[in-house]
């Protein structure tokens, strides 16, 4: 289950990172911006989400289960 989550988080990022350098680097045409602004939004908060998971007090409570399972395992 863990490489489900790594991989879920590396697909996130890099698609952020993907529509940020379309955003400055590719030109749009109009019709196309707005929508590509809606998804980078979406990106946007996907992100944040898996940065709060992987770095975040998610992480901190993951790290003490896991502790506690190889305490109480010994």
């Amino acid at each position: 289950m863990q490489w489900l989550m790594f991989s879920l988080g590396i697909a996130i990022t890099l698609g952020f990172f993907a529509t940020i350098y379309i955003l400055c680097f590719v030109e749009i045409s109009l019709v196309n911006k707005d929508l590509l602004n809606i998804v980078l939004g979406a990106e946007i908060a996907a992100f944040i989400a898996v940065v709060q998971y992987f770095f975040g007090s998610s992480k901190g409570s993951s790290d003490k289960t896991e502790i506690m399972a190889k305490e109480n395992g010994k």
